[in-house]
């Protein structure tokens, strides 16, 4: 009986595919963001809002005082263990000087580092995807997530990133998309916020002008 029930939604599925149904609003999402534009710089904008929401903000003129500023905070915290899967972003770091040793076990990590497709300047969120990533988890289980950005990367709102998404991988679409604002949290007990609670408890963004 199960082995049919699965053939019968099966074939429902191959059905809808064949004949997908048309977007009954397909003029609906609009052209113009419905917010107002921001009357400060980008930079500005998203460091005041990720800030607000217990993000930790750092700008850097360039690759070689990101490194700098993200070996003192290594060493501070004395992190030994790293996690990475972008090797793109670590042979960047890596020819301005910083030096770890990556791991490999994301469970047992200190701090993950990680890139960004955009970063959102209205509300303070790293848009990430799993093509960027290599994967789903990176961001989300490690303690701490560090983001190394770029000022190009920037965007006002939601739907400017989703276009230059749209535009850069085309068909090849990632399979996810994602948006982090600030340090996981809930308010689910009692109308108590709590920070960390589903993943990382702290949020840093390197933000390297370009």
């Amino acid at each position: 009986m199960a082995s049919t029930s699965r053939e019968n939604i099966l074939q429902k599925i191959k059905q809808a595919l064949a004949k997908p149904v048309p977007v009954p609003f397909p003029a609906s999402e609009g052209n113009e963001s419905v917010f107002l534009p921001s009357k400060q710089e980008l930079e500005i904008e998203f460091a005041e809002n990720f800030s607000k929401l217990e993000g930790r903000f750092s700008f850097c003129a360039d690759e070689h005082e990101l490194v700098s500023q993200l070996q003192t905070l290594v060493s501070l915290r004395k992190w030994t263990k790293l996690y990475s899967r972008e090797t793109v972003m670590q042979d960047s770091l890596s020819n301005a000087g910083f030096t770890t040793i990556y791991t490999d076990d994301l469970a047992g990590c200190d701090a993950a580092i990680t890139g960004c497709e955009a970063l959102i300047a209205r509300t303070g969120s790293i848009v990430m995807s799993s093509a960027q990533l290599s994967g789903r988890t990176t961001s989300v289980y490690a303690p701490v997530h560090i983001c190394i950005a770029y000022t190009k990367q920037l965007v006002y709102d939601i739907s400017e990133s989703l276009q230059q998404l749209r535009e850069g991988y085309g068909l090849q679409f990632p399979s996810m998309v994602t948006l982090a604002t600030g340090p996981s949290r809930t308010a689910d007990i009692e109308k108590t916020l709590v920070v960390g609670v589903h993943g990382p408890k702290e949020v840093f963004c390197f933000l390297v002008d370009s």
